[in-house]
């Protein structure tokens, strides 16, 4: 199983990236991974065969945190917190560019966190949320356009943004 420590070691930080924004923050995320990694270390001989493994594990990591949030709110009964929008530099992420991120509906922010952050293809992000790649490449597109717009705001008007110019 050493395949396994490599594996883990080189996808472990995106994976989480992924996950805490795909969940804007929430509670949970890091347990959520820490899981899906576990799962995937009890059944590496399987997970290891699968077409993507890294997709496999974003996948079991997103439902363990859907999982847990409905638990949570079955024994509360109240809607989940608005929490790590104060948290310093969580994943190694600009604070103002994941706040960005995290007010993108849903969809758009697992887009962009499995295609952009866990450097998935198209059809490694259409096969773990279950859309088609066209799919993806739409919501990423949104995603995208309405970044865009925003920072282009935050940094005034004409600005050119960093990103932008390696285009």
């Amino acid at each position: 199983m050493d395949d396994f420590g490599e594996f883990y070691a080189a996808r472990k930080d995106a994976v989480y990236r992924a996950v805490l924004v795909a969940t804007r923050g929430q509670p949970g995320a890091e347990d959520a991974v820490a899981e899906a990694f576990t799962r995937a270390y009890a059944r590496w001989e399987a997970v290891r065969a699968h077409p993507d493994p890294t997709a496999w594990v974003l996948r079991t990591a997103l439902n363990e945190q859907r999982s847990w949030w409905r638990r949570l709110r079955r024994e509360r009964l109240a809607d989940p917190p608005d929490v790590g929008r104060g948290d310093p530099d969580p994943g190694g992420l600009d604070a103002r560019l994941r706040a960005l991120v995290m007010a993108l509906p849903r969809r758009q922010r697992e887009v962009v966190a499995l295609r952009l952050l866990a450097d998935l293809s198209a059809e490694e992000t259409g096969r773990s949320l279950r859309i088609g790649a066209a799919t993806v490449h739409v919501h990423l597109h949104r995603a995208l356009a309405t970044l865009r717009a925003q920072l282009a705001v935050a940094v005034g008007d004409g600005t050119r943004l960093a990103w932008e110019e390696r285009r």
